[in-house]
């Protein structure tokens, strides 16, 4: 059988799986690594990973390690690709190996620009390369991790053009731009070679071994881009919830809407746009709980009233208040909270921010909208924990369909894999992939109780951030 194998670069883990022609999962790998982020440990306000580790090596292991298997199964490996979060960069020398940190988005020393703006409008990239050209002013390059996981695969340095958009002004839609460059302090010949539409990035290298002879690497992308390909979250009324490391919150409408506070992007589905965005209320918030609170119970029986209210915002929030300075809080604990109490208002506090989402963009009954959100679809490794998909179910009184492989950035990876070997002509065929694993239904015995404490938490959060109107010349 000629398979495919998709790779995630994630916030606190390499996800990696084997598809076959029909999207089963014939195996998968997570390497978990420590990264740096201060949302765990290191500096206070530095996002960063050992991108030597994370970018090259760990993608090096788990392209081999899965090649491996799949032959050792009777299989052929014909293509591989990359999916990472956006912005990153990182220095590298002449082979492309990383000289030092990689950068990540959110890191305090590259915040800035126009509050409130998605990735491919933040400029976070230039300042990103501003600060490597005076950290590593002898560099060779200065890559997104994308490129760094190309290099190591076929020997060249590639991004696909979907990831250059993210990183505007550095990339002006043809190319790199020269002047912006210049002013960072770098030139276009120390940027990635840019790969458009489908275009490989090369083939395996030999020395990977015979597992991977004549593989396609295909040119790399986005880890919500490769996610939303498979997850089946296709039609109006849909939302999308990815509960990675960061919760990111889609809602499917059939046109475009601008909404403050939110991001308003294209949907891979023809005729579709997403309206929502990211928040930090994922799995960093919740694995910053499970090393601050008890073990979480078994089966502690607990009275839906009896939960306190946490505002998640452990290293500031995105949408829709767009302020890193916000900070964690906890809020209305009484003595009869034990800890399952404490665990259900960490899994309240992801439906809370989905709630806030969707209600801000008019999509709950009654909200004047013209679509109305009608199911879940849940998607990323959270969506194994069935106490954090019934609560935010609970809050938003949406019946969750949680997605048969959660590694959907590593899935979605495996399909375009496809499209860069020649097997499928594009990627709009990527929704026959799309599997739902189970369904998890609202529990009505918790509905007003959590609906109380959400009105609670959008109390304490204050309003989504209002971009002050653009001033015009007369």
């Amino acid at each position: 059988m000629k398979v495919t194998i998709g790779i995630d670069i994630g916030t606190t883990s390499v996800k990696a799986v084997i598809a076959s022609e029909d999207g089963t999962v014939l195996g998968s790998v997570r390497l978990e690594h420590a990264d740096r982020s201060t949302s765990m440990s290191g500096e206070f306000g530095r996002v960063e990973h050992d991108a030597a580790r994370v970018w090259r090596e760990s993608v090096l292991e788990a392209a081999t390690g899965l090649a491996h298997q799949a032959v050792s199964s009777g299989h052929r490996v014909i293509g591989v690709q990359v999916a990472a979060m956006v912005p990153s960069m990182c220095a590298v020398d002449e082979s492309g190996v990383p000289l030092g940190e990689g950068l990540l988005y959110g890191d305090q020393r590259t915040i800035g620009g126009k509050r409130g703006a998605d990735p491919s409008t933040s400029a976070e990239s230039e300042r990103m390369l501003a600060l490597l050209t005076q950290l590593y002013p002898e560099a060779a390059g200065y890559w997104p991790a994308q490129a760094v996981a190309n290099a190591a695969l076929c020997g060249t340095g590639v991004v696909d053009s979907v990831t250059a958009m993210t990183m505007v002004p550095l990339f002006n839609f043809s190319g790199w731009d020269e002047g912006v460059l210049h002013a960072a302090g770098a030139t276009a010949g120390q940027l990635p070679r840019i790969s458009f539409g489908s275009e490989p990035a090369g083939m395996a290298l030999e020395q990977l071994g015979p597992d991977l002879s004549g593989a396609v690497i295909g040119g790399g992308t986005i880890d919500a881009f490769a996610e939303q390909l498979v997850a089946g979250a296709d039609q109006a009324g849909d939302v999308l919830v990815i509960i990675g490391a960061t919760l990111i919150i889609w809602a499917v409408v059939p046109d475009w809407v601008e909404i403050a506070g939110l991001w308003t992007v294209p949907h891979t589905a023809p005729g579709m746009v997403l309206v929502g965005g990211p928040s930090n209320a994922g799995g960093l918030f919740r694995n910053w709980a499970g090393g601050s609170l008890s073990e979480q119970p078994a089966n502690a029986e607990i009275e839906p009233t009896s939960v306190p209210v946490w505002l998640p915002f452990i290293r500031g929030e995105r949408t829709p208040l767009h302020d890193p300075t916000r900070r964690a809080e906890l809020h209305d604990v009484d003595i009869t909270h034990g800890p399952a109490s404490m665990w259900r208002s960490v899994y309240e506090a992801a439906g809370f921010v989905t709630r806030r989402h969707l209600e801000l963009a008019g999509l709950l009954e009654g909200g004047g909208g013209l679509t109305v959100a009608k199911r879940l679809v849940v998607t990323g490794g959270g969506s194994q924990d069935n106490r954090w998909v019934q609560a935010i179910a609970d809050v938003t009184g949406l019946a969750a369909d949680c997605v048969a492989v959660p590694q959907g950035a590593a899935l979605g990876s495996a399909y375009l894999a496809r499209v860069a070997a020649g097997e499928v002509p594009d990627a709009s065929g990527a929704g026959i992939w799309s599997r739902v694993g189970k369904r998890i239904e609202p529990d009505s015995a918790w509905s007003e109780a959590a609906l109380n404490r959400y009105e609670r938490f959008v109390e304490l959060s204050g309003p989504p951030f209002q971009p002050e109107p653009e001033s015009r010349e007369s």
